[in-house]
């Protein structure tokens, strides 16, 4: 008997997404069809990669508040400097980029914001959640201070493919999800870091009296996160074309949705980046099912604020049956 408990739990999050799918399939008749599985393919691969690197912090029994903002100032600076390179007007020095190279500087941005926050959490014992939403003022103050509060648009069909192209029929921002993904379960179920993670959010004092160094798995986790979110920043600057100074609010919200609807705990020390991935398509399906619905975006914002809620409560509930 308990052992079918167990499978249930497992499966829980499918069994939601396959109900929530059939319901939605029942309302509305523009759910099953291809061109709207593609638009929420697309929409879901974003948060994916956001959440993935959510599920490592909360695996430590942390959190990041400051996605959102990070996403926003990561693509602003990719595209700023795709665009416009970087000039030194005082040595009459102009540096220009390749996609490639913005690319990169962005990725680089995200992890060193990444890896402030982890510093400010280990080295001066911060709590992750006031450390990180410090972080979120000053990353979208920074995005506001770099495009002036305008947008960075026109940066060319090759930058636009990476959130608007196609491989083989599939949207290119789901093969990007799909390598993160499939990165970050080897990472967590095949290698040292990994255990180091999950050992770290079951019992922080034991991991430490065992020779871990909390510091740097910590360091290293937050910093992998910023860059996950900086490449949901590039996706989205690509997808739209431009790069808004206003771009992330709420994502947050939805990668912290995605890990706990995934059945990883905020305790840390359980749960899976597989987990979070339906945790996301589930969010995913429900943001898409209320707009074809034509549901109030404040009513929307009612039903995702009772559903993360509503998997807090199921976890905190389970933690005590355990």
């Amino acid at each position: 008997m308990s052992q079918n408990k167990i499978d249930i739990k497992k499966f829980q999050s499918l069994i939601a997404l396959l109900l929530l799918c059939i319901v939605l399939g029942l309302m509305t008749d523009k759910f099953f069809t291809a061109e709207n599985g593609l638009n929420v393919l697309r929409q879901v691969a974003v948060n994916i990669c956001i959440a993935t690197g959510m599920t490592l912090i909360v695996l430590t029994a942390g959190i990041d508040l400051s996605v959102g903002s990070v996403l926003a100032l990561c693509g602003a600076v990719t595209a700023g400097l795709f665009k416009n390179g970087l000039e030194f007007p005082s040595s009459d020095l102009f540096v220009g980029f390749t996609m490639l190279g913005a690319i990169l500087a962005g990725l680089l941005l995200g992890a060193l914001i990444g890896w402030i926050n982890g510093f400010s959490i280990t080295k001066f014992n911060v709590p992750p959640f006031v450390a990180t939403l410090a972080m979120l003022t000053i990353a979208r103050g920074f995005t506001m201070l770099y495009t002036k509060g305008h947008p960075i648009s026109n940066l060319g069909k090759d930058f636009a493919n990476i959130g608007s192209g196609t491989f083989i029929e599939i949207p290119v921002p789901v093969w990007l999800a799909i390598v993160v993904v499939i990165i970050a379960v080897v990472v967590t179920q095949k290698t040292r870091l990994g255990r180091y993670i999950y050992a770290i959010g079951g019992n922080e004092q034991a991991a430490k009296l065992s020779g871990i160094n909390i510091k740097k798995v910590k360091l290293i986790v937050y910093s992998l996160a910023g860059s996950l979110a900086a490449l949901g920043g590039i996706i989205v600057t690509a997808r739209l074309d431009s790069a808004q100074p206003n771009a992330g609010i709420s994502y947050e919200l939805d990668a912290i949705a995605a890990v706990v609807i995934g059945g990883t705990s905020l305790s840390g020390g359980k749960g899976s980046v597989r987990g979070t991935v339906l945790g996301a398509i589930i969010i995913g399906v429900l943001n898409n099912g209320l707009v074809l619905l034509n549901v109030s975006p404040f009513w929307q914002q009612v039903v995702k604020g009772a559903v993360i809620l509503l998997a807090v409560i199921i976890d905190k509930l389970g933690e005590k049956k355990e």
